[in-house]
């Protein structure tokens, strides 16, 4: 019985890659062939914004020096405070409707149209520009305190205190 070996796991039966495995001839059995090298961009070369180039001549690797990667909680927050967005946009939706002008000119109609517009479209503009601004700090604390501001602040009152 032969004994397995680590590449076992990466063929499948019937590949007549290993002769020991298959039963063949050794001497017969297809050569495999050599692995080619990594292409890793040498020292002096230009690679993708965000990333550097470290190591020696024969051990050179890009490595990314972007800004922060974020942990699972700060991942979480941040979908936690999209989602409070997307239902802000949602509140403002509903309670636009309700919010009657009766302008005595065409300007002010046209105006207080789009007010509504972008009352609508307000958390997402806010959402949008500070992770933007925020996309090469040092920190991502700024980002969450923005976030949490515009929380606050873009809150669709009409919607929560239920004007009609």
């Amino acid at each position: 019985m032969s004994t397995p070996s680590d590449d076992d796991a990466l063929s499948w039966a019937g590949d007549a890659t290993d002769a020991t495995l298959v039963g063949q001839n050794p001497a017969v059995a297809p050569k495999k062939k050599p692995a080619k090298k990594s292409q890793v961009p040498a020292a002096g070369t230009e690679v993708a914004p965000g990333w550097r180039v470290v190591g020696g001549p024969k051990a050179e690797v890009a490595v990314n020096t972007g800004g922060t990667q974020m942990s699972s909680v700060l991942l979480l927050v941040h979908g936690i405070l999209a989602g409070v967005y997307l239902l802000y946009m949602i509140g403002w939706l509903l309670s636009i409707g309700t919010i009657v002008f009766g302008g005595a000119d065409p300007l002010a109609t046209g105006m207080t149209s789009i007010g509504k517009i972008l009352a609508v479209l307000a958390p997402a503009l806010w959402f949008g520009a500070t992770l933007w601004n925020t996309r090469q700090a040092e920190s991502l604390r700024w980002r969450v305190v923005a976030l949490i501001v515009g929380a606050i602040v873009l809150a669709p009152i009409p919607f929560l205190l239920g004007v009609r």
